[in-house]
C-alpha cells in the first residue's frame, strides 16, 4: 500500500515512492536477477581480493596502490547502495520504497559517486608526480600527503551530497510517484515533484559542474603533460614502461567520465530519454565490475600480488585440513 498524507487544497505528500525498474515478462525478471546477481557478487570478491592483495605484498605499499585500494573499498560500497534493492525488485510484485528510504539510497550513491570523481583526480596527480618528477615522488607523495588525499576525497563527497539532499529533500512529492528508474537518482525525482524543482535544479548543476568539471580539468592537464613526457623519453621500451604504469587508471577514467558526464550535467533534461536507464546500468553495475579486471589486466605488480595472495589461501586451507585430519 502506498501512505499517503493529506497537506490541504486537495493536495496530498507521498510517503513512498514506486520504482518502476525494468518493466519486462516474468522470465526475462528472474534471467535479469540472475545475471545482476552474479555481476555483483563478482564485483565483491574482485575489489575484496585487490584490497587483500594491496595489504599483504609489501610491493604494493605504494601511493598508486594505496588509492586502487580506496577506490575498490569504495566501489564495494557504491555497488551495495544500488545493486540488492535492485535484485529485491526483480522478485517483488510491490515495488515501493519509502521516502527516507529513497532519499537515503540518494544520499549515500551521490557521495560515492562524488567522492570516485575526485579519486580519480588523485590518482591521476599521483601518475602525474611519478612520471614527470619522479625523482621528487617519494618526497611529494608521503604516507601523510596521501592519507589526507583520500580523506579529502570521502569529505568532499559527503558535503556534496548533503547540499544537494538539502534542496531534493524539501521538495514536495504529490500522488503516487512513479519513477521510471530502478533506484533513487537525482533526475527522476526532479521530474516527479509536484513544485518548481529549478532551483534544486540549478543547484545540483553548479555542484555537478564543480565535482565533475573541475576534476575532469585536472585529469586532462595532467594526463596531457604525462603524454608531453613520455614522448620526450627517447627509448621505445622506457616509453612503454612509463605509459603503462597509467594506462588502467587512464581506461578507467574514460570510462567511468563518459557514462556519467552527459547524465549529470543536466539531469532533468537527461531523464526524458528512456535510454539514461540503461545508461545508468554501465555507470552502477558494469564500470564497476570492469575496474578491477581492467587494473589486473594491465598491472604485472597487481597480478602477481593476487597470484600469491590466492596461493597462500588455498595453501592456508590444505595445511588446515591436513592438520584437522
Amino acid at each position: 500500500m502506498i501512505t499517503m498524507v493529506l497537506e490541504g487544497d486537495n493536495h496530498t505528500v507521498a510517503t513512498h515512492f514506486i520504482l518502476l525498474g525494468f518493466p519486462t515478462p516474468p522470465a526475462f525478471q528472474l534471467l535479469l536477477f540472475f545475471v545482476f546477481l552474479a555481476t555483483y557478487l563478482l564485483t565483491l570478491l574482485e575489489n575484496f581480493l585487490i584490497i587483500l592483495a594491496v595489504r599483504s605484498d609489501g610491493q604494493l605499499h605504494k601511493p598508486m596502490y594505496f588509492f586502487l585500494s580506496n577506490l575498490s573499498f569504495l566501489e564495494m560500497w557504491y555497488v551495495t547502495v544500488i545493486s540488492p534493492r535492485m535484485l529485491g525488485d526483480f522478485l517483488s510484485h510491490s515495488k515501493t520504497i519509502s521516502f527516507n528510504g529513497c532519499m537515503t539510497q540518494l544520499y549515500f550513491f551521490v557521495t560515492f559517486v562524488c567522492t570516485e570523481y575526485i579519486l580519480l583526480t588523485v590518482m591521476a596527480f599521483d601518475r602525474y608526480v611519478a612520471i614527470c618528477n619522479p625523482l621528487r615522488y617519494p618526497v611529494i607523495m608521503t604516507n601523510q600527503l596521501c592519507g589526507t588525499l583520500a580523506g579529502g576525497c570521502w569529505f568532499c563527497g559527503l558535503i556534496t551530497a548533503m547540499i544537494k539532499m538539502v534542496f531534493i529533500a524539501q521538495l514536495h512529492y504529490c500522488g503516487t510517484p512513479r519513477i521510471n528508474h530502478y533506484f533513487c537518482d537525482i533526475s527522476p525525482l526532479l521530474n516527479v515533484s509536484c513544485e518548481d524543482s529549478s532551483r534544486a535544479e540549478l543547484v545540483d548543476f553548479f555542484l555537478a559542474l564543480m565535482v565533475i568539471a573541475v576534476p575532469l580539468c585536472v585529469v586532462v592537464a595532467s594526463y596531457t603533460t604525462i603524454l608531453t613526457t613520455i614522448l620526450r623519453i627517447p627509448s621505445a621500451q622506457g616509453r612503454q614502461k612509463a605509459f603503462s604504469t597509467c594506462a588502467s587508471h587512464l581506461t578507467v577514467v574514460i570510462l567511468f567520465y563518459s557514462t556519467t558526464l552527459f547524465t549529470y550535467a543536466r539531469p532533468k533534461l537527461m531523464y526524458a530519454y528512456s535510454s539514461n536507464k540503461w545508461v545508468s546500468v554501465l555507470y552502477t553495475v558494469i564500470v564497476p565490475f570492469l575496474n578491477p579486471i581492467i587494473y589486473c589486466l594491465r598491472n604485472r605488480e597487481v597480478k602477481a600480488a593476487l597470484k600469491k595472495t590466492i596461493l597462500c589461501k588455498r595453501r592456508g586451507s590444505r595445511e588446515d585440513g591436513a592438520w584437522v585430519n
